[in-house]
């Protein structure tokens, strides 16, 4: 293997390497751009959340109400899950996982 030795001089741009990023879009972002990519993000996320909830009920076959009866979740929680309104956090998503993951076994002991 052969080893090449570089000197990056922070005052030569040209000895910096070159990022991924857009230099000049980066310098042209303010602070409106950046919350409105935050907010984007987190609602991306939360349709991710929603696809995610709703693909595991769908794979157990059981409708909204069933499921929400076999978790032991009020209806309403299982409708805002789906449509992206609020996302499951700590046991919710962990139950999510496990019930993905391993249907029968959740189901079983949730039994």
């Amino acid at each position: 293997m052969k080893t090449v030795h570089m000197t990056i001089d922070p005052a030569v741009p040209a000895t910096l390497l070159m990022g991924r990023i857009d230099p000049a879009r980066v310098d042209a972002t303010n602070e409106k751009a950046i919350t409105a990519q935050q907010a984007a993000d987190e609602y991306e996320a939360m349709q991710d959340a929603a696809k995610f909830a709703r693909r595991v009920r769908k794979r157990l076959g059981l409708s909204q109400r069933a499921f929400s009866e076999r978790i032991d979740v009020p209806i309403e929680t299982i409708r805002n899950w789906e449509q992206g309104k609020r996302s499951p956090t700590g046991a919710a998503k962990a139950l999510l996982k496990v019930l993905d993951r391993s249907p029968e076994v959740a189901l079983a002991a949730l039994a």
